[in-house]
């Protein structure tokens, strides 16, 4: 290291970094409109005067945009906690536009711990002038516990991936989880449940948001991120930032012992600073045009592609290093094994707005850089401006993406709509209309994640059992569920539902799995709905930090017939490789209908295939789906009888619903399929027709 860095610091790497060999901190920071910026360094027992200031002089400690110092331990005494306040021009015309207030108190967007002082407010950081002793602060570097990964291994899983939604602090809240009371809601009560993921036999979990998110807004699930570094104070069972990142690493380690992936649900479309009449933490009070789309209106500054008051600027450089920087380090020091990009179009828009489906630099820059190669992309493909980029319209060659279009058929047919069939075949197929394997794409069928519920929505439950509007008091939420499929089955809820009800309600979820667990592509479902979790009706509990949201486990001991035939289904797809491939089914399946050719009617509720199973070293596979209400004879149409063994029939009560050893062959050559049900066969000679 040369002496002018020794003296004045290093543009590169942002954030706070401990020098070991120097006993001294390095903190650099990009602000590209920034005319002072003074460094904060504060004790444990004063967050409002700091122990240590430093004015950065731009004659020596600016490099290009980039602010950096370099503070021996010595001259930080006893401090612990870091900020920054930061000046610069007033609000301009046209895109320029800053929201610069000397007197804030601002995070470090590359904090790798966040500490929230006991007088912390959201409403501090809305108001003009000083929020110092409410504002949060990262924690400095030296202050970070280091982690032995001993013989960790990251699993990779292929035609046996199936992804599992998971919300860490609901997954474990509920008084009735079984987890130890200090490990309610947080990493370690993941760590306790694993035993049950390994019975359920899932392969991915996909954590709801887990980055550092403000804890005064009142979004539970997360969707409002305060720094792309830090994991959420919260989710860890003491304040401090050891167990923080302690705790996560923790977690990550042991779903990995137990052949578990974990993908990240990360939020790089927006914060939680809002709009205008926003909070300012950190980006806003930092660079705000520089962090933001700006949208030349001074009266509505921010642009709102995300629907929550602001929009990242992703074209900007600046930005996609920090989101470069983030993905980089949750990879290598958190060793996670993939991300799923919530609104993930926001990525195709230019500075002005506009859509770059050609070549967007963040996307480019994800996909080729060396550290990410070996992660799982996964892209919510439209944002809340109405882009929609689903399938080969989004430009992430690689890259796998939420399959709306699987759920919205999936939804509607099981339902009972007309006109379905035909849309059916194709998702079974794994959605090739959208996925094409032509010569110029090449797509593969494992790219659509397919799924029929996650968080944005209702629960399966929830699906089958309301069709009206849920009114909450005391300020919960009003939603319309416009955009689902829903039917209750024929009575709406569960006040003094029948009993024949919750049998059809059931008879209906197996539909939805079984169907999930025989498509082409990687299934996902969200927590609970193997044993009928509900939200009481409710398809958007985003603020609802309660039982509404909590999963309650009291539910697995009395549908435990459901989450036995889920977990059947799920050893079933994995132990059938002929299901899930690389490639599409091609000359491998047979359709037909009730007869031996598909009825594209459109009143006809009906459809069957064969799926020879030769070409995967697997046996072959008859399926006869019925989503009428009356029975309907089908003619087995593959095959010989006395060859195929019954597996599964949705309309029998458990444990006949799914039979793993079927003794006995069927001798006829057609089988009645009950109303609203799904049968699914096994050739017992594996011999194709």
């Amino acid at each position: 290291m040369n002496t002018w860095e020794k003296i004045e610091g290093t543009p590169y790497p942002l954030g706070a970094t401990w020098l070991d060999d120097n006993a001294a901190f390095n903190f650099s920071l990009y602000s590209k409109h920034a005319e002072t910026v003074r460094l904060l360094l504060f004790s444990a027992s004063d967050v409002v005067h700091p122990v240590f200031e430093y004015t950065l002089d731009y004659l020596k400690n600016k490099s290009g945009p980039v602010w950096h110092c370099r503070v021996s331990k010595s001259d930080a005494a006893d401090a612990i906690y870091y900020a920054y306040r930061v000046d610069g021009p007033p609000p301009q015309p046209g895109y320029d536009w800053h929201s610069f207030d000397f007197e804030k108190v601002l995070l470090d967007p590359c904090a790798q711990s966040v500490y929230f002082p006991d007088d912390f407010s959201r409403d501090a950081a809305r108001r003009p002038g000083s929020n110092a002793g409410q504002a949060p602060l990262g924690v400095l570097p030296d202050r970070l516990c280091g982690f032995d990964w001993q013989d960790d291994r990251q699993p990779r899983h292929g035609n046996d991936l199936v992804i599992y939604e998971l919300h860490v602090k609901g997954f474990t809240q509920h008084p009735d989880s079984g987890v130890p009371d200090l490990h309610r809601g947080t990493f370690l009560g993941v760590v306790d449940k694993i035993p049950y993921l390994v019975e359920l036999g899932i392969t991915a979990v996909e954590l709801m948001p887990i980055f550092q998110f403000d804890p005064d807004d009142g979004n539970y699930w997360g969707y409002m991120p305060m720094n792309f570094y830090s994991p959420h104070h919260a989710y860890a069972t003491a304040p401090g930032a050891c167990p923080q990142q302690h705790e996560f690493r923790t977690m990550v380690k042991a779903l990995h012992a137990a052949d578990i992936e974990v993908i990240l649900d990360v939020v790089y479309n927006h914060t939680c600073e809002g709009d205008l009449r926003g909070p300012t933490y950190s980006f806003k009070g930092i660079d705000s045009s520089s962090a933001y789309v700006m949208t030349g209106d001074p009266d509505a500054p921010f642009a709102n592609y995300s629907g929550t008051g602001n929009t990242l600027h992703t074209a900007n450089r600046a930005v996609r290093r920090h989101i470069i920087d983030s993905l980089r380090f949750w990879d290598s020091e958190m060793r996670v094994d993939g991300f799923r990009f919530d609104l993930a179009s926001i990525f195709t828009r230019n500075s002005d707005g506009s859509i770059n489906l050609d070549d967007p630099p963040i996307i480019s820059e994800i996909g080729t850089n060396a550290d990410l190669t070996n992660n799982r992309l996964i892209a919510e493909p439209w944002d809340a401006g109405g882009e929609f980029q689903l399938g080969r319209k989004f430009p992430g060659q690689r890259w796998m993406q939420w399959n709306a279009h699987y759920r919205d058929t999936l939804q509607r047919f099981v339902r009972g709509d007309d006109g379905m069939v035909g849309d059916l075949m194709t998702r079974l197929y794994g959605s090739a209309d959208l996925f094409p394997d032509d010569r110029m794409h090449a797509y593969q069928p494992p790219l659509s994640v397919n799924y029929i519920t996650s968080h944005d929505g209702s629960t399966l439950y929830d699906l089958v059992s309301y069709n009206q509007k849920r009114n909450w008091a005391n300020g919960h939420n009003n939603t319309d569920g416009s955009q689902e499929a829903s039917w209750d089955s024929g009575w709406e809820g569960d006040d003094g539902v029948p009993a024949e009800i919750v049998r059809l309600r059931k008879q209906q979820i197996k539909n939805f799995i079984s169907l999930l667990m025989l498509s082409n592509g990687t299934p996902m479902f969200r927590m609970g709905d193997e044993f009928l979790q509900t939200q009481g009706g409710n398809n958007n509990p985003y603020n609802q930090d309660n039982e509404t949201s909590w999963l309650a486990w009291d539910r697995l001991r009395e549908h435990r017939d459901i989450f036995r035939f889920v977990k059947q289904m799920i050893d079933f797809r994995k132990s059938h490789p002929s299901i899930s491939r690389s490639r599409f089914w091609r000359d491998d399946v047979k359709w037909y209908g009730s007869g031996h050719h598909v009825d594209f009617s459109t009143s006809c509720k009906q459809l069957a295939y064969a799926l020879h199973g030769a070409s995967q070293n697997d046996c072959d596979l008859y399926v006869m789906i019925n989503a009428g209400d009356e029975p309907i004879e089908f003619g087995i149409q593959a095959g010989t009888p006395g060859s195929w063994f019954r597996i599964v029939d949705t309309s029998r009560p458990s444990p006949d619903d799914f039979t793993a050893s079927p003794d006995k062959t069927i001798q006829q050559a057609a089988y009645k399929v009950a109303g609203r049900s799904v049968v699914v066969l096994a050739n017992a000679t594996s011999e194709s027709p």
